[in-house]
C-alpha cells in the first residue's frame, strides 16, 4: 500500500507537494484532513525520527490550534492505517517514521540520534514461531555509537 516511488536512496527525496501528501493519505484509507495533511507533509519530509513533542513543537507555530492530543491521536491513526512506523527504540520517547518501506535504524547511545539503516526485504529473518503467532511487522534496530560521537570520544 505504501507509495515507494516518492524515496529515493540518499536520504532525500522530491519535494512534497500538498497533492502528493493527499494522494499519499489516501493511499492509506485517510482523510486528508488540514491537520493530518501537515503531520504527514511533516514527517514524509524528515529523517530524524520526530517524537510527538518535536512534532507539536516544531508545527504549533504555523497552526496555533493544534493541540498535543491532536498530533498523539492523528500519529495513533496513521500507525492503524501503516502510513507511519511507530518505533520503541528510544526507551523515552516513542518516535515516529513515514518512511515505511523495508528498512532497519540505529540509534546512537550518546547522542540519541536515531539513523535509517538500508536493508533489502530479503535480509529480514523469516518469522519461526508457531502457527498461533501471525506477525504483521518487523522492527530491526541496532544500539551504538553513531561516528560523530565515536570521534568526539
Amino acid at each position: 500500500m505504501c507509495n515507494q516511488s516518492i524515496f529515493k536512496t540518499n536520504n532525500s527525496f522530491e519535494t512534497m507537494t500538498i497533492q502528493k501528501v493527499h494522494d499519499y493519505l489516501k493511499n492509506h484509507d485517510i482523510r486528508p484532513l488540514p491537520h493530518k495533511v501537515a503531520i504527514m507533509k511533516y514527517l514524509l519530509e524528515r529523517f530524524d525520527h520526530p517524537s510527538i513533542d518535536q512534532i507539536y513543537n516544531d508545527l504549533l507555530p504555523s497552526m496555533p490550534t493544534l493541540s498535543k492530543t491532536t498530533v498523539y491521536n492523528t500519529l495513533k491513526l496513521f500507525g492503524d492505517k501503516k502510513a507511519v512506523l511507530s518505533l520503541f527504540i528510544d526507551e523515552k520517547n516513542m518516535r515516529y517514521d513515514a518512511h515505511t518501506h523495508a528498512h532497519a535504524h540505529f540509534r546512537c547511545k550518546k547522542c540519541s540520534t536515531i539513523y535509517d539503516i538500508s536493508i533489502e526485504e530479503t535480509d529480514i529473518p523469516p518469522f519461526r514461531g508457531s502457527e498461533d503467532f501471525l506477525p504483521e511487522e518487523t522492527q530491526i534496530y541496532f544500539l551504538g555509537a553513531c561516528g560523530e560521537c565515536r570521534m568526539m570520544a
